[in-house]
This record gives C-alpha cells, structure tokens and sequence, in this order.
C-alpha cells in the first residue's frame, strides 16, 4: 500500500490532520489506528466513559513506574486507544487554557505559535453552540461544543458556593476572562460525544482518498536514508510496510508518539542501544520533559439521593431512567460529563495567571471510580496547572506493543507542593459554603484548611494525573538540543516525519489538554499544504 500522505495515530490530532489533508482531492491519506472502531455507546452516550476505569473499554491503562513523591504508589494513566483516542474516553471539557501559555510557547523560539497566531485556528476547528461566532469563538466548525443540556442540581449549587467564597463568575473561560467559576463546555453535539474522530472522520470516511486502517498497530517507521518513507505496522497477524510518498506524521500521543520515534532510531542514543536499537539519529530530547497535571481528589457523602450519581437504589433507577430518556431525547443524566463546572484560581497574588483549576463532579470518585462506595456524594479535583516538575519516558522493549516506562515524577520539584496544598485550601470554603450544605456530608479523607501538613500527607497518599501528559516531543529551534521538532513540526535531523500532537508542547496548558490537541492537528494541516 502506498499514499501520499500516513498519518499515525486517529486521535485529537491525528483525525484533524487526515481530514484536513483528504479536504485535497489530489492526494492519498492513509490513517492508522491501534485502537478499533468507535461505534460503541459507551463512546457515543456521554456518561458512558465513567466505566472506562474499571473496564478496559476503548483504552490502554498504564501505570507509571513507583513515584517517590506518591510515597511510592505507582500512578494510573488510561490512554484512549480507539478512532478519537483520549478524545472519545475523556470527560469533554472544552478548554484552550490562558493565552499566555502559547505566547509563551512563541517565546521559545516557535514563532506562528502565540495565541493571536493560533485562535484562527481554535475558531476553525470549533462550532459552538455557547456563543456562536464571535471574537472568540468560531461556529460552523467540526467540532462541535456545548453547554451540557441536563446538568444538576449540585453543579448550580457548586457555582452559587463559588460566589459566596468570593470567586466571581466568568461569562467566558475560552474568551477574555480565564479566571472565576464557570459551568463546563463540552464536546457535545445534541446530546451525544463529538470526539474528534465524530467530528473530523465520521462526515468524510467515504472519500476515495481517506484510508481508515483500524487495529493497525505501528511497530516503527520505515526509512530511505535519513527520509521516513513509511510505517512497518502489525495487522490481522500479519506485517507489512505501508508506504508514503511524500510525509510521515506521527500522532500517537505524548507516549506513543516518542516511543515510536524511539523505536525507529530517533532519541537517546545510551536508551536505544541498551534496547538494541541502531541509533539513525541522535535526539536526547526524545521522552524528555514529559510534564502532567498532578490532582487531589477530594470527595463528600451526600445526604441527598438527589441532583448528584449514587451507588443505591435509587441511583440504579436513575440511570435507567435517563438511558430511556437519552434514548428518546438525548437529554437527562446520560448526557452529563460529571465534571460539570469549575473554576480557575491564582494561588498568590504574584502569578500572572490562574494556576489551580477546580472541577466539581456530580458523584465520588475515589482512585478514578477504581474504589466504589455505597451512597450518594459529590466530588471536586483541585489541579496544579503549571507544575514545575518534569519526567521522562524510556523504553521498556524494542517492541511498541509492550508498554513504556513511564516516570512523572511527580512533586520532585519543591514549589509544586506548596502550591497544590494551597489549591486545597482555598477549595475547602468554597465547599463548605451554605449553598452546598444541602449536598455535603462528611469527606471520604477530612482534612481541614488550617492543616497544610495534613493535606500534604493527604496529597501524597491520593493525588494522581487528571489525564492530561504532554511535552515528550518538544518543540524548539534547531539550535535547542532538547527538542524533538521545530516550530513547523518536522522532526530534527531527519526529512519527511512530522510529529502533531499533545508531545509536542514545550510547556503543558494552564487547562484540559484535548482542545489544543486539536488545534495543533488543525496547524500541522496547515503547515503541511503551504508546504506542498
């Protein structure tokens, strides 16, 4: 088989990247998916991917190597493996962070990345349902972003406790006020997930152009000199090479994207021979900076065995309720996302934007839904959206199929800490205020505000990713020897192989990750037809 065009990886980015390149008549897209397809309900029904913890449904569950900052718990990291990727299994909060995280990416040395550079493109991608088009915010787009349609009633009460504790609302988290309380904007179109594979591939998979290759695992890329002119993958039992005449583009994700590029020659040269691996080209950056939003999860028992989720009665009835209803409607509890609002703070007054992000959730959710208990409750996680502390994944095997070694490291920074147990306290009045109170029972693990090494203890025994690596593949100017790509996406050293993806983040977004994923799929689309 042979295309103009491969694209390895159908997730945030990688279905941007097929759909836009296929937009040409002229040329051939091949898109390769370890993952199969995504037609299961549990995709389609928002409420569908809290299983995902407990089931291996659309998803690979790793595990970080022991953290020493965790006490030495080993960390959960699921990564969508599906067409979507983590796009079809996350909980669809629509979030592009604060501007000045991609003027700082410009910063770098990565000119065309700052925000008045890319919100064309976030504008391009999006069709919302919130605003419509304004200086903001882009309608008409394959994406496609909502309010959530049948949230409860906890959640208004959370953004109602919000302002008692003296956190204003914000019209607008995407727009010009990043900081305050918010109700969550969701990938959602008329109550169903619009992942990006929903969004980009589904209108267009009968382009006789676009080829969809599901369940095709990536073992390495193929080379002609110094060129990538293809990709070996493993399919049905059998191996094979598919070919491409013009570009490479890795999508695979902030582990999968530098483990294959690992894998084909590119990174450490010390790692890639101790896995008998010729080194093609040395690139020491490859795996580095791996950087995650590091979480407390606190949860509340409920009173109530309403507005919030339950493991009781009369939460069974509920959910079979709403299934009927999301059947009939697309309405009702099958449409929430759990995480239903939020809010962004400054944890001092010296930071030049908000760096702890608060979720409220509409149930417990204790070690990612892994540990159930009996009753009602609320939840809420507390994330450091710029952590100063940076990991790093290695190779385990040769081999793609076996599973990377992850390393976080996380809290191996001293200021990440600090700030965190901040975060904590200034969540806790927020929770405690009176518009809660009809919601809030007693917490799983009681900690109090006036307790900071309580709260640390607490941290180290619970907190763990809210899902979002990045930065693996950075991106930097030829003369930064950590990074992976320049400021166009191609890789270091060698021709025809650009990376697109979360991994290529010098620095991780002050907010959910999947929206800039997208909107780097739309830029390398982009780059890549001036290019042409």
């Amino acid at each position: 088989m042979e295309f103009d065009y491969i694209v390895v990886g159908a997730g945030s980015a990688g279905c941007v990247v097929a759909s836009r390149l296929s937009e040409d008549p002229a040329v051939t897209v091949c898109l390769l998916e370890a993952g199969g397809p995504d037609d299961s309900l549990f995709i389609r029904a928002p409420l569908g991917f809290a299983a995902g913890a407990t089931v291996r449904m659309n998803a690979v569950h790793y595990q970080t190597l022991p953290q020493p900052g965790l006490r030495g718990r080993q960390g959960f990291q699921p990564r969508g493996q599906v067409l979507g990727g983590s796009s079809a299994v996350n909980a669809m909060i629509y979030c592009r962070g604060h501007h000045s995280d991609y003027d700082h990416w410009a910063a770098l040395g990565n000119p065309g990345w700052d925000y008045a550079s890319v919100l064309p493109l976030f504008k391009k991608a999006e069709d919302s349902a919130c605003f419509g088009a304004n200086d903001h915010h882009g309608a008409g787009g394959p994406l496609g972003v909502d309010y959530l349609r049948s949230g409860f009633a906890s959640t208004q009460a959370f953004l109602a406790a919000c302002e008692q504790a003296g956190v204003p609302r914000t019209p607008d988290y995407n727009g010009a006020q990043h900081d305050g309380c918010w109700p969550a904007q969701v990938t959602q179109r008329g109550g169903e997930r619009c992942s990006a594979a929903r969004a980009y591939l589904a209108p267009h998979l009968q382009r006789p152009n676009l080829s969809v290759l599901t369940r095709a695992r990536s073992l390495r890329l193929a080379w002609q000199g110094r060129r990538a002119v293809g990709v070996h993958i493993a399919r049905g039992g059998q191996a094979s090479v598919v070919r491409a005449r013009r570009e490479v583009v890795v999508c695979a994700g902030a582990y999968g994207s530098p483990q294959l590029l690992m894998c084909s020659g590119l990174g450490p040269p010390e790692q890639l021979q101790a896995q008998g691996i010729a080194v093609l080209h040395a690139l020491p950056g490859v795996g580095q900076n791996l950087q995650d939003h590091i979480t407390a999860s606190l949860n509340w028992r409920s009173p109530r065995g309403d507005g919030c989720f339950g493991l009781s009665p009369s939460g069974g009835l509920q959910l079979l309720r709403g299934m009927r209803q999301w059947q009939r409607q697309r309405r009702g509890c099958i449409t929430s996302n759990v995480a239903e609002a939020g809010a962004f703070l400054r944890s001092d007054s010296e930071v030049h934007a908000a760096d702890i992000e608060l979720v409220f959730l509409v149930a417990m959710v204790d070690d990612h839904s892994r540990k159930l208990h009996w009753g009602h409750g609320i939840g809420l996680h507390v994330t450091l959206l710029r952590p100063q502390s940076r990991g790093e994944l290695r190779l385990a095997s040769s081999d793609t199929r076996d599973a990377p070694l992850i390393d976080p490291r996380y809290f191996s920074h001293p200021d990440d800490m600090p700030r965190l147990v901040r975060g904590v306290q200034m969540s806790l009045p927020i929770m405690n205020a009176p518009a809660l109170a009809p919601w809030r029972g007693a917490m799983l693990a009681p900690i109090s505000a006036d307790d900071p090494a309580g709260i640390e203890r607490e941290l180290r025994r619970s907190s763990d990713t809210e899902y979002h690596p990045v930065g693996t593949c950075r991106m930097g100017p030829a003369g930064d020897a950590a990074a992976v790509v320049g400021p166009d996406l191609r890789v270091h050293g060698v021709d025809g192989l650009r990376v697109a993806d979360a991994s290529i983040m010098p620095r991780i977004t002050s907010g959910n990750t999947n929206a800039p994923s997208i909107m780097i799929g739309e830029k390398c689309a982009d780059l890549m037809r001036l290019a042409a």
